[in-house]
């Protein structure tokens, strides 16, 4: 009796090991109660859950037009999770992805801006996305380097660089770029400075599809990505090994700050054709649910970048067709990543209640 009496009604273990069918039971279940859980806004509204449901998929999906804007959503998301899976992989908590993405669309402009009509159009698409490479890079260079150095909080440094980025091209926006005086805009680019379409999209997909599969081997089959995973797993076994962990840092921040700048470049030159402080748009910030609702795997990130830019592009055929406010679609995407998010938690831990057998704690 006093056994049971300190030992709580419910207890928290560590799985060691899950079934892999049966963690995606989990995932798959926990997307569908997401699902039904979006009805209660929906219902709130006063309209059919089933038929929002739809129009969000035929705003979507069922038409080219459609198709290809979710597309244009997908693909920023899409890049800038792959960006950030390898810091994450590491534990270097790269939340700065917002201002090295602005701060590589801010590189490719100017390039926009004041080389076009000097040099080729492909030469000067070039440029524009060495430009953006190279910049995204140095920005994701600086709190690499003072961590490496001093060990500063990577969260924080990365979270206030967005803001200083942000507030660069504000000042450009207003200042040194501004279009016809008072307007506080930058021109739009000329054709010259516009990535080509592919089907409809921005050549920018292909190369994010490329980018897929170039970073999953990166991850998983180089020594690059192993040094990544040792340092995610153990810093201390790392610098056992002989891993100078600095450099590696660096290099993983450089190449996650340029393939975020890579997204910067695609932005301003295939979806908006110009800059402006908001140009992320989120992305930044949207993307570290990709990557960790995905486990940090790039072929999963396209599935959840496709998912939330269905979500996304149907809100406003939602909207338009059944009066139903577009935030609703941002309520039924948090409560959607929410569930994800949380079913990770009973994948990688299980409940253990009182009286029950240790035989049967693992639900086998």
């Amino acid at each position: 009796m006093k056994n049971d009496i300190r030992t709580p009604f419910v207890r928290l273990a560590k799985r060691n090991d899950i079934d892999p069918k049966k963690a995606w039971i989990i995932r798959v279940s926990s997307i569908i109660i997401a699902l039904i859980l979006g009805f209660i806004p929906i219902l709130i509204t006063g309209s059919n859950p089933f038929e929002a449901y739809s129009v969000i998929v035929q705003g979507s999906l069922l038409r080219p037009t459609y198709f290809r804007q979710t597309v244009k959503i997908a693909i920023p998301l899409l890049a800038c999770a792959l960006a950030i899976a390898p810091c994450f992989k590491m534990r270097f908590w790269n939340i700065g992805a917002e201002g090295q993405i602005t701060i590589g669309a801010m590189c490719a402009s100017y390039f926009a801006l004041y080389w076009v009509g000097k040099v080729p159009h492909v030469v000067l698409l070039l440029i524009m996305f060495l430009a953006a490479l190279a910049g995204g890079a140095v920005w994701g260079l600086i709190p690499a380097f003072f961590k490496a150095k001093w060990n500063t909080n990577e969260t924080l440094f990365t979270l206030m660089m967005n803001y200083i980025a942000i507030g660069i091209v504000a000042w450009l926006q207003g200042g040194p770029w501004e279009g016809r005086q008072g307007s506080q805009l930058i021109p739009q680019f000329k054709d010259a400075a516009r990535l080509p379409d592919v089907f409809g999209v921005h050549i920018g997909w292909i190369f994010s599809l490329i980018l897929v599969v170039l970073m999953y081997f990166y991850m998983n089959k180089t020594k690059q990505g192993y040094e990544v995973a040792v340092i995610g797993d153990s810093v201390n076994t790392a610098r056992y090994a002989g891993m100078n962990v600095g450099y590696i840092i660096m290099r993983t921040m450089a190449i996650s700050g340029a393939i975020s700048g890579f997204v910067g470049f695609m932005i301003v030159s295939g979806a908006n054709y110009t800059l402006y402080s908001g140009v992320a748009d989120g992305v930044g910030f949207t993307s570290i649910s990709v990557a960790w609702l995905s486990q940090l795997n790039p072929f999963a990130m396209i599935v959840i970048s496709m998912l939330l830019a269905v979500l996304d592009k149907g809100s406003t055929t939602l909207q338009s067709r059944m009066s139903i406010p577009a935030s609703i679609s941002d309520i039924i995407t948090g409560i959607l990543l929410f569930a994800m998010l949380s079913c990770e938690f009973f994948i990688n831990y299980r409940l253990i209640f009182r009286g029950r057998a240790e035989g049967k704690e693992d639900g086998k």
